[in-house]
């Protein structure tokens, strides 16, 4: 079956930006994988690819999987910048027998990570970080390179099946 989530990530940032904020084209979220039938594996999605990395069993590794970032827009108003991709993913029912557990096509315990960039003008050097579901808010990120506040996160990312 395909599935489709939708993950939203909503940033305060200064409202007058000097670090040019962006995507970088990159998330990684919880899946249930029916390839290797393990539950809540890490799947890492670049943006233009056609599929996706499950981090697989271990012991056996990581593998290519049904999945891509089918829709990404990031729209800035005042204060706020908003992240939102729809990820396709192919899933099918299984039971996950080293944990004695059955499959759901969005995993009970569903995590997200955002790769993010900037530029930092003062120092003429771009930086990045990540905004993820399990970390305390709310969260503050300071460029790496001249200390100024770039963005606070004070909710989590939000995950929403749309399929």
């Amino acid at each position: 079956m395909l599935r489709s989530v939708q993950v939203r990530t909503v940033l305060v940032v200064p409202e007058s930006p000097l670090h040019h904020l962006h995507w970088r084209g990159e998330l990684a979220l919880s899946l249930d994988c029916f390839i290797c039938e393990r539950i809540d594996r890490t799947t890492a999605f670049v943006q233009g690819a056609e599929r996706a990395v499950c981090s697989g069993a271990r012991g056996t590794g990581e593998h290519y999987t049904a999945a891509r970032i089918s829709v990404f827009d990031q729209t800035t108003e005042r204060d706020r910048t908003t992240l939102r991709a729809i990820v396709d993913y192919w899933w099918s029912p299984f039971h996950d027998a080293i944990r004695v557990q059955p499959a759901h096509s969005l995993t009970h315990t569903p995590w997200v990570r955002h790769h993010l960039g900037y530029y930092c003008q003062q120092q003429e050097q771009a930086g990045e970080f990540s905004i993820q579901t399990n970390v305390l808010r709310p969260q503050s990120i300071d460029c790496q390179h001249c200390s100024t506040p770039i963005a606070q996160s004070h909710e989590p990312p939000e995950l929403r099946l749309l399929t």
